[in-house]
């Protein structure tokens, strides 16, 4: 393979921003800079996702408006794959029902051209028809039977086979030479998933020749064949990404370059075999497939993935991403449109994150028309205030720790419970309390950990020897750990450990054997509970010192006397001694001079009411384990609140994690606000000054899809640490257009905000 291309890390950052940032600051458009390339420059896309009637009905004129109004820098046009909106040479190129003779994939980029847009061709090009089928039956995946895979009407191609070694390429090149597109990107490109095996002949004899062995039968994760069944479809699609590139390069010049569209979602890119971190190495541009939210992890989800690519790919670089006009959640309504507070807000959040927008519609003929009023004035505002929204690096001093090999080996089956939850628990956390953060790769801490106070593990279970060391080396820097779950019990393959590889640090120790993860085939074998509906969920923790004594309410005579002060990550529970759980925990030994300031409370029944008393009201089985190791504090919290406050929002959950959090950084946090609402914040910095973005997410419909009534939150009181290249006495808000007066004391700047509907964004300095 060729080397990756560079990336800007984000201690690199300053210099490259204050040349792109200049730019950008200057009104320059994408037709004047020459010297940068298109996919630096190119900030808001768009795309007509055309459907096989609309040859027939495309209002070239109407659109090119729409682009205009939308102040659309490039697009994404359908061009070909499964279906080919131009006359192609290829006679097994299948054409859409209704093109006839037209190139309607030309006319559109000679328009965009016209109107100077960059053109991203669209494929879609992971299966064919019958006819192409029956002329090339070895290039299609078949299963362990012999019979092709199939979807719907249509075959589905094998990664192996020469339809994308030979044929695929050069249609890239005959889209290239015919129309002169800037790039090309494709959102099926990936092939068929994990949940397929291919035993086409091309990969059976492919797979034997790299690792001597046969393919895996079934999907088995401790069977060695299928682990390198895994690894060696990773590397197939890396291939994959640097063949084309190659193609496209070969026939449009070195910017005309191939950028796969990938997914937000981690698990996501695990089941397609896209390794995030290693196409990031290589991307120029990240076109992001990632349409919607969920009710579990809401809008902020948009704002995580933004920084979570960005820390991968570097803040230099863009990663537009799709977003829907239509209804695409719950339900996909293909043509009808989406509300325009659910999808003003999914804009906003990603925007927050570092994401640049990207309308999306599918047809270019709709009777509801309410879809196009949605974009525009999103774009328009962007366009306006672009200068602060591109060439930034993030300020925060939390870290969350996260790995697709955890997804792949640990999370295997069960990743939306095992990695998934957790992880989105503590973002919810952080958002909630106003924390900013940042996506950390597990294979990246000693680049991106410098400048961060805290590192948070939730549930990563599997840890390699080597990703366990740069924690350590974390640690040894000063830095503080939070960990939860079976952190580190397992290594890179998911193969149980004897004990934490992360024990010295925790200062806990396992007492029983870690079960195999197939063995149990549960989401938290030893640590997270079953059905929380269930009486073996009806679980509690116990808070010590216990205080009720003390506290005001009916007295059995059998109290503990009321002694000591509690920790400080219990701050806020002074009138409780229990807190909800609903997990399982097992015992664990636990070093000298560690603090133990909760314990499990081991379930009891639930119904008829008259039996719901605790049988074994306390116990001494650790569910948090706190110790300082000179500047650097490490709490272990084998209960699983991340994942439990993900499936259940109990605000106890949340305001315990924020409470550790802030201990564990010793309060070290950039940024305050204090006021009424939801509100995801982001700080970044740009030469000379710092940009806040305040995301309102106070909504009847916060966790449930669609949003139609935006709510308004305030005042909110600002404070934010000012870094020494920060000067000035004001921060501009640019959604409201207000200046507010900024008091220094200290190093740190306040201001107030009177009101947030959608979002604000303040320019400090």
């Amino acid at each position: 393979m060729k080397p990756p291309a560079n990336r800007t890390t984000r201690r690199g950052f300053l210099g490259a921003a204050v040349a792109a940032g200049s730019l950008a600051s200057s009104g320059q458009s994408h037709q004047q800079g020459n010297t940068v390339p298109w996919y630096r420059r190119t900030y808001r896309w768009g795309q007509t996702n055309i459907t096989e009637k609309d040859p027939v009905r495309y209002d070239i004129a109407w659109w090119r408006e729409y682009w205009k109004r939308t102040q659309t820098q490039g697009v994404i046009i359908n061009a070909g794959g499964i279906v080919a909106y131009y006359p192609s040479k290829f006679p097994l190129h299948y054409r859409a029902q209704f093109l006839g003779g037209r190139d309607l994939f030309g006319e559109l980029t000679k328009a965009a051209h016209e109107d100077g847009l960059v053109v991203m061709a669209r494929m879609d090009s992971n299966r064919a028809a019958e006819n192409f089928f029956q002329a090339h039956p070895d290039w299609f995946a078949r299963d362990l039977e012999g019979k092709p895979y199939r979807a719907a009407d249509k075959y589905i191609a094998c990664v192996h086979s020469p339809y994308y070694d030979e044929y695929l390429p050069a249609v890239l090149r005959e889209i290239v030479e015919r129309s002169h597109p800037e790039g090309i990107t494709d959102n099926s490109w990936a092939g068929m998933g994990r949940d397929s095996i291919c035993y086409c002949a091309n990969c059976q004899s492919k797979f034997r020749a790299k690792t001597g062995n046969q393919l895996p039968r079934r999907a088995d994760w401790d069977d060695p064949a299928y682990r390198q069944w895994i690894l060696w479809s990773y590397d197939r699609r890396i291939g994959i990404w640097e063949l084309n590139n190659r193609a496209t390069q070969a026939a449009g010049g070195p910017e005309c370059i191939w950028s796969g569209m990938n997914s937000g979602s981690v698990s996501g890119q695990a089941r397609s075999f896209r390794d995030l971190r290693e196409i990031c190495k290589r991307a120029h541009i990240i076109m992001l497939d990632h349409q919607r939210r969920d009710d579990e992890t809401g809008f902020q989800q948009n704002g995580d993935t933004g920084k979570r690519i960005h820390a991968l790919l570097g803040w230099d670089k863009l990663a537009p991403e799709s977003m829907a006009m239509y209804q695409s959640g719950p339900g996909y309504y293909r043509v009808s449109s989406k509300t325009a507070p659910e999808a003003r807000m999914w804009m906003i959040a990603g925007i927050a994150g570092g994401i640049q927008p990207w309308w999306h519609h599918v047809a270019a003929y709709h009777e509801d028309r309410r879809m196009y009023r949605t974009a525009e004035p999103v774009m328009r505002w962007h366009k306006a205030n672009e200068a602060y929204l591109v060439n930034r690096r993030p300020v925060a001093t939390v870290g969350v720790l996260w790995s697709q090999r955890n997804t792949d080996f640990y999370g295997r089956q069960e990743s939306a419970e095992r990695v998934d939850a957790p992880y989105t628990g503590f973002m919810q956390a952080l958002v909630r309390a106003r924390i900013p953060y940042l996506p950390i790769h597990a294979d990246d801490i000693d680049r991106d950990g410098s400048d961060l106070a805290l590192l948070i593990l939730p549930n990563v279970g599997a840890l390699s020897d080597q990703q366990c060391a740069a924690i350590r080396r974390f640690v040894q820097r000063g830095g503080s750990l939070l960990a939860t779950g079976a952190t580190s019990l397992y290594n890179e393959w998911g193969d149980p450990r004897s004990d934490f590889a992360l024990a010295d640090l925790f200062g806990a120790h396992t007492t029983v054997p870690t079960p195999g993860l197939a063995e149990t085939g549960q989401a938290f074998p030893r640590r997270g509970g079953g059905d929380r509906l269930s009486p073996a969920s009806h679980t509690y923790l116990r808070l010590s010192p216990e205080l009720r004594a003390q506290v005001w309410g009916p007295k059995a005579g059998d109290e503990p006397p009321a002694t000591g002060e509690r920790h400080s990550v219990l701050r806020g529970f002074e009138e409780t001694d229990i807190l909800p759980y609903g997990g399982s925990l097992s015992p664990l030994r636990t070093d000298a001079g560690t603090v133990v300031p909760l314990t499990f409370v081991p379930p009891f029944p639930t119904y008829p009411p008259e039996t719901a008393w605790m049988r074994e009201p306390k116990t001494s089985i650790p569910a948090l384990v706190l110790s300082e190791r000179g500047n650097a504090r490490v709490a272990c919290m084998p209960a699983d609140i991340d994942r439990r406050y993900a499936r259940e929002h109990l605000p106890d959950h949340a305001n315990l994690l924020a409470n550790i959090v802030r201990w564990a950084a010793h309060d070290n946090l950039p940024l305050s606000v204090e006021g009424p609402g939801l509100i995801d914040c982001h700080l970044y910095q740009q030469p000379g000054r710092l940009i806040l973005h305040l995301v309102n997410l106070t909504s009847a419909a916060t966790w449930r899809a669609p949003v139609e009534e935006l709510i308004p939150v305030g005042p909110l009181k600002v404070k934010v640490k000012l870094p020494q290249a920060v000067s000035g006495r004001s921060a501009r808000l640019l959604v409201s257009g207000a200046s507010k007066p900024l008091a220094v004391s200290q190093g740190t700047g306040a201001f107030e905000v009177s009101s947030v509907l959608d979002h604000e964004v303040a320019v400090i300095g």
